[in-house]
């Protein structure tokens, strides 16, 4: 059964979703701007995992102005779900199909390069350092060509804010279920990190104990990126404070189950809606596809805060700045 969202809605309904979005777009622009921002500003936060983190915020930061373009447009009386507006409609929907999947592959690459790094996988670390340029490019390929075959292939149409696939159960082949792969295969990569987190405290609590005192028995040392730089502090300083260190570590792992705790949030309400209309043949309520429509737009701003302020992006920025107001 094939759905158009915008059908069971009144025009004042209309307008109120594509006000709610234009809100949403607007903060998550501001989110993954400032993550961009940040990245240039600051030479600490130009990491290798950052360099990903980047490419996910550019994602982020053109998929949020498609959805504030196109809500926008709709909002100053150019219903892009016209017959007039129909290239416009055509090409919002490419832009949400090609980048809405792209963050999902930015995402699935920072988790397996952060695994690959923090379990010391050293040839396929170091493979990943030097063909950097390659792992820019893979998201870009694949989510162009998957916009690029949607809209040859089936088409996209109005859904009372901006343009996508008409049918819940093709939005539910090519989008949710890759993307409920990916998420869960990311649970499985933090969880196995989180195990080696765990086994690292232990480590280190023996070393402060005096278990282990010869320097040829110390800890190899990780490669350098957001986290692991906690990891390598927390085995130097095991034997002057174990307490401080144990508390490092542990954020280090609750940090990781962070990531795939937060999409899986993002995208429980829009699964669950495009299955019940897919199998009920109903519409859901209007404002339950408030929060379908306006959880999906929120990725940026979601993002924003994952990255931002757990990879410490923000205590950079609290630093710059007291140093500027005390000078």
């Amino acid at each position: 059964m094939e759905h158009l969202d915008r059908r069971d809605m009144s025009a004042g309904q209309i307008n109120n979703l594509n006000i709610v979005i234009l809100i949403i777009s607007i903060l998550s622009v501001s989110g993954a701007g400032w993550i961009i921002f940040s990245f240039i500003m600051f030479e600490s936060l130009r990491t290798f995992r950052h360099q990903l983190i980047l490419g996910l915020a550019t994602s982020d930061f053109i998929m949020a102005m498609n959805y504030l373009l196109a809500t926008a447009r709709n909002l100053s009386g150019h219903n892009i779900g016209t017959p007039e507006e129909k290239k416009f409609c055509s090409f919002n929907g490419f832009m949400v199909e090609a980048f809405v999947n792209q963050t999902d592959y930015w995402i699935f690459i920072i988790a397996i390069c952060t695994y690959l790094l923090l379990t010391d996988n050293k040839t396929q670390s170091a493979w990943i350092q030097d063909h950097r340029v390659i792992l820019w490019a893979l998201p870009w390929f694949f989510s162009l060509l998957c916009g690029g075959l949607g809209l040859g292939l089936i088409g996209y149409w109005y859904n009372g804010a901006y343009c996508l696939f008409l049918s819940d159960k093709i939005r539910l082949l090519i989008n949710y279920v890759p993307r409920w792969i990916i998420i869960l295969t990311i649970i499985f990569l933090y969880v196995r990190l989180y195990l080696v987190v765990h086994r690292i405290r232990k480590e280190t609590s023996s070393l402060a104990s005096g278990l282990s005192t010869n320097p040829e028995n110390s800890l190899r040392t990780q490669d350098k990126v957001p986290g692991v730089e906690d990891i390598e502090v927390g085995r130097r300083e095991s034997r002057k404070s174990s307490g401080s260190s144990q508390r490092r570590l542990k954020r280090v792992s609750f940090q990781m189950m962070t990531y795939p705790l937060v999409y899986m949030f993002i995208f429980i309400i829009p699964t669950s809606i495009r299955i019940y209309q897919f199998s009920t043949g109903k519409t859901a309520p209007f404002v339950v596809g408030i929060f379908d429509k306006g959880m999906i737009v929120t990725q940026g701003f979601a993002d924003s805060i994952i990255y931002g302020v757990q990879e410490n992006t923000w205590i950079v920025w609290r630093s710059f700045l007291l140093e500027k107001r005390n000078r």
